[in-house]
């Protein structure tokens, strides 16, 4: 176990499953990662025995088979795949937010319904908000829901759906007008509905399409699609929560477990990265020592090892917001911004560190530099989450003169 990230407090049984998924990693993982990525291939064997673990239970109550486990530990696993292979920590992570939003805003038929079956893993998750158009103005939305008798019609193109293709069940936010009248502000007539779809690409139930993967230039293995609906039919018991016009705090209250998870992705990335820097300074040699004698790479070492320290001290400060029942927006928001950037930060000292070698594919520092971008914007730029961190810091610190 490294010396760097540890999580103090931690019970037996958060140990006990860590070091599973640890091992797993090392295991199942990182030795066949790079090769994954390189074909693009979807790992479904690694995706087979992270459900053999019980992972996609994680944190379902136990009443509907899950572990009942806290967000910290969840986070903390999800540090650990990421160190692995970020793409995989996303395959759990828009499973987790669907399910998370399930337990906390679902109506009782819609938890009885689908969490067993999510914490067996046999139905997988995905939630889409984002729109071509839209970027971080979520208040943009243009696909559409219109009331029909006992059902709604879906119509629209959504975009970055995660899972697009693999899921099965996808929580997807349209505008409402059915009860929100002209003039209603945006982000009180918005919906989420909870999408049954047979995996796989096309036209995947009548009315849904899920054209293919989009072809990115890191981050591969899951698949990352769009979705588009065209007369799409949803009967009205698939509104989550059964009453429209609560989507967007739905949504929000989802955003915020996954910038945690951004947070861990990060500080897994970050993680290996340094690993990968500290092996190879001790391997390689120049002037007749080994690069990690001469006193420039040390202080890249030292910086680095502090960044990974810093950044998974604020992903288990907000991750233990949340378990506290507390608001976390700001601690997110923090834990997200710091780690995406000293993710970039640790990842390219780890790629300079490695050299020419480090532009070779047969390295697998080069997969790490073209996956730790996607962090920078994932769940919210940096931008985005400096705005919700200077809002919040204002509402606390508020001048009274």
């Amino acid at each position: 176990m490294s010396r760097l990230a540890q999580t103090h407090g931690l019970t037996g049984v958060q140990r006990e499953i860590l070091s599973t998924v640890r091992d797993f990693v090392d295991k199942e993982i990182i030795p066949v990662a790079t090769e994954l990525e390189h074909r693009d291939e979807y790992p479904q064997d690694i995706v087979d025995g992270l459900k053999e673990l019980g992972l996609f239970g994680l944190m379902i109550p136990e009443e509907y088979g899950g572990l009942g486990e806290s967000l910290l530990t969840y986070a903390l696993c999800v540090e650990e795949i990421a160190r692995g292979w970020m793409s995989v920590s996303g395959i759990v992570n828009t499973h987790f937010i669907v399910a998370y939003m399930l337990k906390q805003h679902g109506t009782q038929e819609q938890k009885d319904h689908f969490l067993p079956r999510m914490a067996a893993g046999d139905i997988r998750g995905a939630f889409s908000m984002s729109e071509p158009a839209l970027g971080s103005d979520v208040s943009a939305i243009t696909s559409k829901a219109v009331k029909d008798g006992e059902e709604y019609v879906l119509n629209g193109q959504k975009m970055w759906l995660t899972n697009g293709g693999t899921s099965s069940l996808v929580a997807v936010l349209v505008k409402s007008d059915e009860g929100h009248p002209e003039g209603t502000a945006p982000h009180k007539s918005m919906t989420t509905f909870l999408v049954e779809k047979e995996p796989g690409f096309g036209e995947v139930r009548p009315g849904l399409t899920i054209p293919g993967k989009i072809d990115k230039m890191g981050y591969k293995g899951v698949d990352t699609t769009e979705l588009i609906m065209d007369g799409l039919r949803i009967p009205a018991n698939r509104v989550l929560g059964g009453v429209t016009g609560r989507g967007f705090y739905q949504m929000m209250d989802g955003v915020e477990v996954g910038r945690v998870n951004v947070a861990a992705r990060g500080c897994g990335v970050a993680q290996r990265a340094f690993e990968l820097g500290v092996q190879y300074a001790q391997q390689r040699h120049t002037f007749g020592k080994q690069i990690a004698r001469h006193q420039a790479i040390q202080f890249k070492l030292a910086e680095m090892a502090t960044k990974v320290e810093a950044a998974h001290a604020m992903m288990v400060n907000a991750a233990r917001k949340k378990d506290s029942g507390e608001r976390n927006d700001l601690e997110a928001g923090m834990a997200k911004y710091l780690a995406s950037e000293y993710c970039k930060e640790v990842v390219e000292d780890a790629f300079r560190i490695h050299g020419g070698y480090g532009f070779s594919k047969e390295y697998e520092i080069e997969r790490l530099y073209r996956e730790a971008p996607m962090l920078l914007i994932g769940e919210g730029t940096a931008e985005i989450q400096k705005m919700i961190i200077g809002r919040r810091l204002l509402e606390e610190y508020r001048f009274q003169g």
